[in-house]
């Protein structure tokens, strides 16, 4: 079934759907000549208006008062430390942001908003992402909001937040930041993280337990390197590890993710590739190729890339649910789009990414399921009332519910 053209709703115009430059520190993207179009040649598909805020957030540490410093520790629920490193997010406003990874004993500690030698992952969205506006920056502590040149109090900053453990595969206990003080004991204690289901991917690779003293030693230098912001000495220790063990894929998955945010996607593909062919079950190398793909705007390839990924872990990855419901749209494949999209919110329980709602909502109100819509639509503003998609949503909303008036009008006419 064929979405059905924008052309009977009016002079409107098309939604937008800028998932690009994930998985690396945020940069200005220049303004698309048609922002509220997703990019089908030809084609309107959205009987939606759109706006188009151009907005930066300030530096990230502008305003608090005074640092804040978090520590705690991960370990598994039978007791034991994760065999690699896990991404620590702090989310506020249903939005993820790595703010540390763990050691090889599970420990991590940090400072707020500094992020230094953090690699975010494509579960985390680093650059415009709004489906409605044309440009967009979310920096590091985006989702904390801007408060011009306030001051702003830990409680102010943390209000909201939680910061859990993120190990696809694994469900991480929530520690609530809300109550924190940034002079209190920074220990949050310990996150446990359980397993989830059974799938056939895995986000820890089977090779590691494998390495040779030396490949590890590397291994875990670069992750200190790291964590100094030596981005360039981290590099060579991935390499050097890679070199003593060429089947290191958590090793070459680590390379992979600095190259990303050294700018050299070529790179990083290379070494994601290296990754999976050490370990073809190892899914979070596919995740990073499929965020790549968006970047590139090569459909295609995201198409085959998510759908590996997918099936080898439909519960765990909602960014890759996503992506394949925005590479269907793109590829016409409405019905496929949708599906995505409902997959998607079933397993994206923490809501990282509300656009689902969205998606869905323009392709059900362009099949003229307005009822339908409009509950994709409220479902977005409830998860995600503040979003940078929001005040778009609120009048693509007015429209749907104006047409529901309009037709139940109708409906009344005609039974008189």
């Amino acid at each position: 079934m064929l979405v059905r053209s924008a052309c009977g709703f009016g002079a409107v115009v098309a939604l937008s759907v800028s998932v690009y430059a994930q998985g690396r520190p945020a940069t200005p993207t220049p303004t698309p000549t048609n922002p509220g179009s997703i990019s089908t040649p030809g084609r309107s598909t959205s009987p939606f208006p759109t706006n188009n805020p151009s907005t930066t957030n300030p530096n990230p540490n502008t305003g608090i008062d005074r640092p804040i410093f978090l520590s705690g520790r991960v370990m598994l629920d039978d007791g034991t430390p994760p065999p690699e490193s896990v991404a620590i997010q702090r989310i506020c406003a249903s939005n993820p942001h790595t703010e540390a990874y763990t050691d090889s004993k599970g420990h991590f500690s940090f400072q707020l908003g500094q992020r230094l030698g953090v690699l975010p992952d494509a579960s985390e969205e680093t650059g415009p992402r709004s489906m409605g506006s044309g440009t967009g920056n979310t920096s590091s502590m985006g989702s904390m909001g801007s408060m011009g040149g306030m001051q702003r109090n830990s409680s102010q900053v943390l209000m909201g937040c939680s910061l859990r453990a993120s190990l696809a595969g694994y469900r991480s206990d929530n520690v609530d930041l809300t109550n924190h003080r940034s002079l209190e004991n920074p220990d949050v204690g310990t996150i446990i993280l359980h397993r989830t289901g059974s799938v056939q991917g895995m986000t820890i690779s089977a090779t590691s337990a494998l390495a040779p003293k030396d490949a590890k030693k590397a291994f875990e230098k670069a992750q200190n390197d790291q964590k100094k912001g030596k981005l360039e000495d981290a590099q060579k220790e991935l390499e050097k590890a890679t070199t003593i063990y060429p089947k290191y894929a958590a090793a070459w998955y680590d390379l992979g993710r600095l190259q990303e945010q050294l700018k050299n996607d070529e790179g990083a593909k290379k070494s994601y590739a290296q990754a999976l062919a050490a370990d073809s079950k190892y899914v979070n190398p596919y995740n990073q190729l499929a965020s790549i793909a968006v970047r590139e705007k090569k459909w295609q390839d995201v198409k085959d890339t998510t759908d590996r990924l997918l099936s080898l872990d439909p519960m765990n990855f909602p960014e890759a649910w996503f992506y394949n419901a925005v590479e269907n749209y793109q590829l016409k494949n409405f019905d496929a789009a949708e599906k995505s999209a409902r997959s998607g919110l079933k397993v994206d329980t923490d809501h990282v990414r509300p656009q689902m709602n969205q998606l869905l909502g323009v392709l059900l109100a362009s099949r003229e399921d307005y009822a339908g819509a409009a509950e994709s639509l409220k479902n977005y503003l409830q998860v995600a009332p503040n979003g940078p998609e929001a005040e778009t949503v609120k009048k693509q909303l007015a429209v749907v519910e104006q047409k529901l008036q309009t037709g139940a009008a109708a409906q009344k006419e005609e039974k008189q």
